[in-house]
């Protein structure tokens, strides 16, 4: 029974590398990063290539790509949405304001970046961050399973 489990373990996470569904989330941004997460996303750069798949709900969701600084506005929202992704669930933060706050650091509407209110497993840092850069994220993000 104990082998069996074992095999299904293996394929859970040999489905989850090769096919990962991904939810993308605004929590405060300028937009410019959410331009270039649907540029990587287009035929130029092609994220699909790697199986990706931008999903329309949390609850089909493997990776969480979170842009902006969290606001008190998108707070709430963020932990919903959180809750609702399947786990194991990653967490991506793309741009410097979802990695730092960026120039919003100290802001009377900022409650903090992603990683103080949810668990982030890759940084891609940058203002907005190339489409390469984001792929090289995602990638990265799989290969830590």
């Amino acid at each position: 029974m104990g082998n069996n489990n074992h095999r299904l373990s293996g394929i859970k996470k040999w489905g989850f590398k090769k096919s990962p569904w991904v939810f993308h989330l605004s929590t405060g941004s300028c937009n410019n990063c959410d331009i270039e997460i649907l540029d990587a996303l287009t035929p130029r750069f092609d994220l699909e290539r790697f199986g990706i798949l931008l999903v329309g709900t949390p609850r089909h969701a493997d990776i969480l790509l979170v842009t902006g600084v969290v606001t008190v506005q998108a707070l709430p929202r963020l932990l919903h949405v959180y809750e609702q992704a399947a786990k194991p669930c990653m967490g991506v933060a793309i741009g410097a304001c979802a990695c730092s706050c960026g120039i919003f650091d100290g802001g009377y509407h900022v409650v903090g970046p992603v990683d103080k209110i949810i668990p982030v497993d890759v940084y891609i840092p940058g203002c907005p961050p190339k489409p390469e850069a984001i792929i090289s994220g995602v990638v990265k993000a799989l290969a830590k399973l």
